[in-house]
C-alpha cells in the first residue's frame, strides 16, 4: 500500500513532467512556428516587404526601385538540385517576357566560400544574382525550404506567397498560371 508521501511525490512528478512536455513542446512549437509566423504576415494583394539585392557584380537593386515591373525572387543554391533545374527554367521565361516589363531577382543561400559555384551558374542565367548572407530575407522571413519563390505584381503587392505553395519550384505551368496574367 502507497503512503500518502508516495502518493504525494508519484502526483508531483507526473505533473513536473507534464509541465515539462508542455513547456518542451511550447518552445520547439515557437521555433518550428517562425517561418509559419512569417508567412502568415505576408499575404497575396497586400503590399511586398522590401528587399535589396547585393548583385555579383556590386550593383544594388531593390524591389521598391522596380515598380511598374512585375517582379519574381527567387531563392536558391548551388547544392538545391530542384534549384539548378528550375533556374534555366527561369532564366528563359524571363528573357521571353522582359519586354513586357518582368523582372527576375535572384538570391543565392550559398556560402561565400561557395562564390565560384554561384557565378558558373549566374553566368548562364538572364537575371541578376547576389549571395543573400544570411537565411533571413527581411519581410520574407527566414528561408526554410528550397527552392521558393514570391511574385511581385506593377503596383508593389504581393501577387504570389511561394510559402503558401506545395510545389514551390516553378514549372511552365506554373509560371503561365501565376505570372503572364500580371504581364497583360
Amino acid at each position: 500500500m502507497r503512503s500518502e508521501v508516495d502518493t504525494d511525490t508519484a502526483q508531483a512528478c507526473r505533473s513536473r513532467r507534464t509541465w515539462l512536455r508542455g513547456a518542451g513542446a511550447l518552445a520547439v512549437g515557437a521555433g518550428l512556428g517562425l517561418p509559419v509566423a512569417h508567412a502568415a504576415s505576408l499575404e497575396v494583394g497586400h503590399p511586398a516587404p522590401p528587399l535589396v539585392l547585393r548583385t555579383l557584380d556590386g550593383r544594388s537593386l531593390a524591389t521598391e526601385d522596380l515598380r511598374g515591373h512585375v517582379v519574381v525572387l527567387t531563392f536558391w543554391a548551388t547544392w538545391c538540385e530542384p534549384c539548378r533545374k528550375e533556374l534555366p527554367l527561369l532564366s528563359a521565361y524571363a528573357t521571353r517576357h522582359a519586354d513586357k516589363g518582368l523582372r527576375v531577382l535572384g538570391f543565392s543561400l550559398d556560402e561565400p566560400d561557395a562564390l565560384p559555384a554561384v557565378r558558373e551558374v549566374a553566368a548562364g542565367l538572364s537575371f541578376p544574382v547576389g549571395l543573400l548572407g544570411s537565411p533571413y530575407a527581411g519581410g520574407y522571413g527566414r528561408i526554410w525550404r528550397l527552392p521558393v519563390n514570391f511574385t511581385i505584381d506593377r503596383n508593389g503587392m504581393l501577387a504570389d506567397n511561394g510559402w503558401d505553395t506545395r510545389e514551390p519550384a516553378w514549372t511552365t505551368e506554373r509560371l503561365e498560371r501565376v505570372v503572364t496574367p500580371l504581364l497583360r
